[in-house]
Order: structure tokens, then C-alpha cells, then sequence
């Protein structure tokens, strides 16, 4: 086994169209390629890793990686584009921001973009400040989860960070605050005139944080990139829905 997948299951990965790209494109942007692939398949290698990664507006930037579970998120991000943002992306509201590797590519892709971060666990905090220390003027953090209520919630963590979430029986269990999703977007939409993407990922709860935002708040978002694909079609008066790889895709109409 290599993570939660086995050694078979990744190199079939690589008959789908969107695991093509991420492979070209971690020769693109890896100046290391052949350690990172290594890594990436026999999840070999020490860590604390410092992966070098090439970016449109601030060159190679250097994360700190801890685990291959990182390098997963890595590779899902900068190389197979998830959470595709254009080098046009101004304000990005961020929901399960992890370590950060998410934000450090929205605030890479110029030098202006502004990111919303929302991540309630304290070990993934104090990694997320260490990769985003040369960006700390463009984004705003708060030490929150966010769901379609607001309360003190019970949230399950395990050593990797990556696979935490509201009501999750996992290795730990915490207390952390919980922010409703319509409260997230007033205090943002009250700074910003729109968002060009709003990213969640909650390790279960996308579905229902998407379907508790209010109306006047999906007119003023361009993007809504999420997991946990739904069986029916979301706002199809507002947005065009696609599936990329294990993330569903809300795109404005442009009607």
C-alpha cells in the first residue's frame, strides 16, 4: 500500500485524461522530477521535504512537506488542477486550507490575488504560516471550520491533517469553532465586490456547505470547486456543473 491506495490502483490512475495532465505537468513544474515521482509511487524518502515547485509569479517556491499525504495534495493542486485559478484570479475564499498548499498556489499565480483561509486545526495552522510566510500580507486566517451551522463542533484529526473533518471518528478528536458558510461569505463579500473561487474541502460536509449558501451570495461567486459530487444538477440558472477527476465543478454562466 502507498497512502490509502495501492501500487496498482496509481498506476492505473494513470489512464485517466486528467492524471495525463498531471504527469506532463509535473515534469513542467518539478524541477526535481525524478525525486517526486519516486516519492509520489514508492512513497519513499524523509521528511520534513522541502518539494521545489515552479510558479507564474514568484519562480520555484519551496513548501515543507511532512508526509507523502502532502505530496498527494501537491501533485492534486499545482499539477492535475483541481482547483484550476487563471493568472487573472483576484479573491479566492478558501475552506480546509491544510497546510496551505492550496493558498500558495492561488497567491502564486500573480502578484495581487488575495485568499480567505479557513482551517481549524492548530498542528495544520503552524505549517500553513511556515509556507505562506512570504505571502502574509495577502491572505486573512481564521483558526475556524465551516459548515452550514454555527456552533462548537466536535472535529476528528489524524498524523497526516490531510483526512480531518466535522463528526469524523478518527485517531483524535478535538473541540473547534464552527463558522456557517453564510456568515464566511457576508464578511468577505463586505471587503471583496466578488469571489472568483470559493475552494471547500471538508472531508465530507462539501455537499451540504453548497447547498446552505444563500442565493445573493452565489450571484457574486464565479467558481465553486468542492468534492462529494451530487446526484442532481446544482443552480443551473447560475452555473454550468462538470466533474474533474473527484471534484465537482461549479462554473458561472456567462449568459
Amino acid at each position: 500500500m502507498i497512502g490509502h491506495r495501492s501500487l496498482t490502483q496509481i498506476l492505473s490512475a494513470f489512464f485517466g485524461r486528467h492524471h495525463y495532465i498531471a504527469l506532463w505537468n509535473m515534469v513542467r513544474f518539478y524541477p526535481d522530477f525524478a525525486e517526486n515521482f519516486q516519492r509520489y509511487i514508492f512513497d519513499s524518502g524523509n521528511y520534513p521535504y522541502h518539494i521545489r515547485i515552479r510558479t507564474p509569479a514568484a519562480g520555484i517556491v519551496q513548501p515543507i512537506l511532512y508526509s507523502l499525504h502532502d505530496l498527494l495534495t501537491v501533485n492534486e493542486v499545482f499539477c492535475r488542477h483541481d482547483y484550476f485559478a487563471d493568472e487573472k484570479v483576484q479573491v479566492v475564499v478558501d475552506i480546509g486550507s491544510n497546510i496551505g498548499i492550496s493558498a500558495l498556489y492561488f497567491l502564486t499565480r500573480n502578484q495581487t490575488s488575495r485568499c480567505y483561509l479557513y482551517e481549524p486545526v492548530p498542528r495544520n495552522l503552524a505549517r500553513l504560516k511556515t509556507n505562506l510566510a512570504a505571502h502574509e500580507a495577502r491572505y486573512v486566517l481564521e483558526p475556524v471550520a465551516v459548515a452550514n451551522k454555527c456552533s462548537i463542533v466536535e472535529f476528528g484529526t489524524e498524523p497526516s491533517g490531510r483526512y480531518g473533518g466535522i463528526g469524523l471518528e478518527l485517531a483524535e478528536t478535538i473541540q473547534v469553532p464552527c463558522v456557517h458558510i453564510n456568515t464566511v461569505l457576508e464578511q468577505v463579500l463586505d471587503k471583496e465586490q466578488r469571489i472568483d473561487i470559493l475552494k471547500i474541502d471538508t472531508e465530507g460536509a462539501e455537499l451540504d456547505i453548497v447547498q446552505a449558501i444563500r442565493r445573493e451570495y452565489l450571484e457574486r461567486i464565479q467558481r465553486i470547486y468542492f468534492e462529494s459530487p451530487p446526484q442532481n444538477r446544482l443552480y443551473p440558472d447560475l452555473f454550468e456543473q462538470k466533474q474533474y477527476g473527484g471534484v465537482c465543478q461549479l462554473i458561472r454562466r456567462m449568459d
